[in-house]
């Protein structure tokens, strides 16, 4: 019987006591070519390979996601410049735009995910970019709330695919200490190209205030629009994992692959048709998928009324708008910090996801119990500005994903049920700031303030959970008689024969 057979018959949480002796008698500690060898190159030809890899990935990701953000939050600031107006939108029809978007995003979410897996990544986002820029060229067109629902929804269709198939390619690309600080770079677009569109949105909504026939909104659709078909068509040629994509040599696509095996799960992570049901029941058990889908709740229900308290601000909506850069700003400086910190020391993922909720928890309160009375405005403009840290706790946990999860279909399964929590999350927070609470939205900030709450007690668990598990796994192999390198090695073929973090007794949770 295989190693994989034994071991299936196991407990599916592959740590009972006897789970590492079932795999040291069936994998043959001498056979060295049953997995991809990281001693096969030298340091020098890995770091030459991952400057390449950074220099051609990193810039694109960054902008495709900068581009995602913008399109799917620019409709706070056509809001400013009229959209509401010109579209003859009342009551909570404005909300339902937010709404709507998050609605066919959660749909289409796991279907998303399983075409991620079973075709090419690289030309399955990049098709998805380019269809989701046209929706947002339309929208510029659009007369109605008719018009605007349909386009919104169609937009959430297309664009639900962008954030778990980057956390793909982060997990294709890179070792498991480089997670954080990859992830962090491409999420840093959500701030820093946010600087770059909030300023030339701006550009626009000015031009449009001189010239009172022209509705600058519309001018809004057709630049982030054309922007992103541009783009799409860019990453058809330069997006995918290491298996689709064109820059690398052969040499070099056999070297990305053997310099992620340590990892232990797997080299390739698309272009597997077959589902497996073990892996899918076996996500049930773990208490780890659910905290990923309730963390993306708990910080997605804030996100998704964030914007409502920007427009409801005292302050002009041009300065607001400005004011929003050094908020940009922070985050960006912010990112690098915690990126560079990971990428260092080792287990601080959790830490910093954890603190990351008690400035917006305070930030959220003064916002709810201060006046919104004009001696107040700078105040509560501090109070706003403190929300900031809040998507650490959000895109951290997304980095967790390629790091803590171990086979592609639980993979597949986490990703998706972590961006269902991330949307129903934003669809709650665009509906609890409800038209008739403004200016303060007090019901809105106060229940914002107990998601943090609720989400720093989540994330110690989390991590408990994982100190736990290591620690039981490190115990069991205390006596199993194997060396430090035959561990590894025996970890690195599980991890090629896709078996999951529970069924790997050699596989540890990062932090």
């Amino acid at each position: 019987m295989s190693a994989k057979e034994q071991i299936d018959e196991k407990d599916s949480y592959g740590e009972k006591g006897d789970l590492e002796k079932t795999i040291v008698q069936t994998l043959p500690v001498d056979e060295s070519d049953a997995v991809l060898a990281e001693s096969d190159y030298t340091e020098e030809q890995y770091s030459k390979l991952k400057r390449k890899i950074d220099l051609y990935l990193l810039p694109l990701m960054w902008l495709c996601y900068g581009v995602q953000q913008a399109d799917k939050t620019s409709i706070g600031t056509q809001a400013t410049f009229g959209l509401r107006e010109d579209t003859h939108l009342v009551g909570q029809q404005y909300s339902w735009l937010t709404t709507i978007f998050y609605i066919t995003y959660m749909c289409f979410e796991f279907p998303s995910n399983l075409i991620l897996q079973r075709w090419k990544m690289g030309r399955t986002l990049s098709m998805y970019m380019i269809a989701w820029g046209i929706i947002v060229l339309c929208i510029g067109f659009a007369k109605n709330f008719k018009h605007l629902i349909a386009l919104r929804a169609l937009q959430g269709l297309a664009e639900c695919c962008i954030s778990p198939g980057f956390i793909l390619v982060v997990g294709s690309w890179y070792k498991t200490k480089e997670h954080p600080s990859r992830a962090l770079v491409f999420q840093s677009a959500n701030a820093g190209f946010g600087i770059i569109a909030e300023l030339v949105l701006y550009g626009i909504g000015r031009q449009g205030e001189k010239h009172p026939s022209v509705q600058p909104w519309r001018g809004m659709s057709f630049f982030l629009g054309s922007l992103t078909v541009v783009v799409g068509i860019i990453c058809l040629f330069l997006l995918g994992t290491p298996s689709e994509v064109r820059w690398l040599t052969p040499e070099e696509r056999r070297m990305a692959n053997a310099r992620i095996v340590g990892n232990n799960t797997g080299h390739d992570t698309t272009g597997i048709k077959k589902w497996k049901w073990k892996q899918a029941g076996e996500c049930l058990l773990d208490p780890c998928f659910w905290f990923a889908g309730i963390n993306a709740f708990l910080s997605s229900v804030p996100n998704g009324g964030l914007k409502r308290l920007d427009q409801s601000s005292t302050l002009p909506s041009a300065l607001v708008i400005l004011l929003d850069i050094p908020r940009s700003l922070f985050s960006v400086f912010y990112f690098i910090i915690i990126g560079l910190v990971t990428t260092r020391w080792k287990n601080l993922r959790l830490y910093f996801m954890a603190f990351s909720t008690i400035p917006p928890f305070v930030g959220f309160l003064g916002m709810s119990l201060l006046p919104n009375e004009h001696q107040y405005k700078w105040t509560k403009w501090g109070c706003y500005f403190m929300t900031v840290p809040f998507v650490i706790s959000m895109f951290l946990a997304w980095s967790l994903i390629p790091s803590n999860t171990a086979g592609r279909t639980k993979r597949t399964l986490t990703s998706s049920f972590t961006f269902v929590g991330y949307c129903v999350g934003n669809m709650v927070g665009s509906q609890i700031f409800r038209a008739q609470d403004a200016p303060k939205y007090t019901n809105g900030t106060i229940a914002c303030a107990v998601c943090f709450a609720l989400e720093f007690l989540l994330l110690c668990c989390w991590r408990i959970i994982y100190v736990l598990r290591n620690r039981r796994r490190d115990k069991a192999m205390a006596t199993d008689g194997l060396t430090e390198e035959q561990r590894s090695r025996l970890g690195k073929e599980l991890g090629e024969k896709d078996t999951t973090d529970f069924e790997n007794p050699y596989f540890r949770y990062t932090m």
